[in-house]
């Protein structure tokens, strides 16, 4: 995604520094590697104990990562300073902070760690906050490496996700040492879970979370109309953060002239909904994309446009619109500025003209590629003239006699000017000075389509 956003920036040039978002990867990584040193780890494991050889192949890979100049490690150890039975559950601490070049002193103080305690995943995932350093241009992970779940009833799925959506750490990997397979449930809602029954699983889920760690992925979407064909383009698509709800990524979608859609890069660390961001819009949820490769997401998000139109709708004051609304969908809805186009996806809609009385234009088909067009009739104005103002109502009078209540008349004494749409209407007002309720003056009227009456209401 650089050589695309890069454009962008390019483009952006002029704008004020503050109105610029970056949109980038941080090529600079930081991982924490949170081990488990509760009294659990000492248990069997292959030829060893499952602490012996977690912290084996632990040392083997952080001395393998020397030369990537791009990456700090850190390490953070819980469980290993006080015994079970005393159930300390602050037994976490910051053994080895962030820096370059700290890879044997990582190495050093694992050798030198020995299990006891409980364990206080919770409140380690909540102090390791602070062991990211707060500067930018990094990416924060978290890998968790442990045989057993949360001991001191905290919470490490609310932990997890409240600093995940502060920005502090990205999805964290969670290495199951030889643990029961239920207790997998207890860790999904925390991070990526890889299940490591042995030795040779746990080298691989290892392997994976820092290939993931450090790798990029890029995607391409294929925005099509209904029938499969990739005709659409210039939409902006967002990649939402599955588990923060933030929008991670947001470009306008291009094809190149041979109509192939551009790809963009994203973190194969975090999971993503994408949302292209038609009216309404078009979400394809939960991605979780493979590092180092490249994936093509077909969407189909066709669209049409919709054009109203009214004459004379600068009467009813500036910025009249209508409500879109699909049928059936009752938690959606649009307003577009009467005199406006708008394109919607292809489907049918209901149509609400905010006029007086509101217009219903129910059924509307937009279809893929096509302008439809709807237009209502113009309003008349109806001048109300009582030099002593007064109270009242208008109402249309329905075919059947019935009334509906349009709008109220609090009548000052001046002539008052109110736009209606054409029809028969009913006006009933009594005089603020009339000593009684008899002297209420009823009228039916008709309005007619761009034309002025005047009304003499008492």
């Amino acid at each position: 995604m650089r050589s695309f956003l890069g454009l962008i920036l390019i483009l952006a040039l002029g704008l004020p520094v503050s109105g610029q978002v970056t949109q980038q990867i941080p090529e600079k990584t930081r991982i924490l590697f949170l081990l488990d040193g509760s009294g659990s780890m000492l248990a069997s494991w292959g030829n060893t104990n499952r602490i012996t050889m977690a912290k084996e192949i632990l040392s083997d890979l952080v001395d393998s990562l020397r030369a990537d100049r791009n990456l700090e490690l850190a390490l953070r150890v819980y469980g290993h300073r006080f015994a079970r039975d005393v159930q300390n559950c602050t037994d976490s601490k910051l053994e080895i902070p962030f820096s370059s070049g700290n890879h044997d002193r990582i190495i050093s103080r694992l050798a030198t760690i020995q299990p006891k305690g409980t364990t206080p995943i919770a409140y380690s995932l909540e102090q390791s906050a602070n062991d990211f350093p707060q500067s930018d241009g990094f990416r924060n992970i978290i890998i968790i490496i442990t045989d057993g779940i949360e001991s001191c009833d905290g919470d490490p799925c609310r932990i997890s996700k409240e600093l995940q959506r502060k920005g502090i750490f990205l999805r964290p990997f969670i290495i199951g040492i030889g643990m029961d397979e239920t207790y997998s449930d207890a860790f999904e809602c925390v991070g990526s879970y890889y299940d490591a029954h042995d030795v040779e699983q746990f080298r691989v889920a290892l392997s994976r979370a820092i290939e993931t760690s450090l790798k990029t992925s890029t995607v391409s979407v294929d925005i099509q109309d209904e029938n499969g064909r990739s005709n659409q383009t210039n939409i902006n698509v967002s990649f939402i953060n599955a588990v923060t709800n933030n929008s991670d990524f947001d470009f306008i979608h291009y094809r190149d002239d041979r109509g192939r859609p551009d790809s963009v890069e994203l973190d194969p660390v975090v999971p993503y909904h994408i949302r292209v961001n038609t009216v309404p819009p078009v979400i394809k949820g939960y991605q979780q994309f493979t590092p180092g490769a490249h994936t093509v997401v077909a969407i189909q998000a066709p669209r049409g446009t919709l054009n109203l139109r009214q004459d004379g709708a600068g009467v009813y004051g500036p910025g009249l619109k209508a409500i879109i609304r699909i049928p059936g969908r009752e938690n959606w809805f649009h307003a577009q500025d009467i005199n406006s186009r708008q394109e919607y996806l292809s489907g049918n809609y209901d149509i609400e003209f905010l006029t007086l009385p509101r217009t219903m234009v129910r059924n509307v088909e937009i279809t893929t590629g096509l302008e439809k067009t709807v237009e209502i009739a113009s309003p008349g104005i109806v001048n109300m003239d009582h030099a002593a103002g007064g109270f009242g109502s208008v109402y249309v009078l329905q075919n059947d006699g019935s009334l509906t209540w349009v709008c109220d008349i609090n009548h000052s004494g001046q002539r008052m000017a109110i736009a209606l749409q054409p029809g028969q209407y009913r006006i009933v007002f009594r005089a603020r000075m009339a000593p009684g309720s008899k002297y209420t003056s009823v009228k039916n009227i008709t309005v007619k389509e761009g034309q002025s009456s005047l009304i003499k209401l008492f």
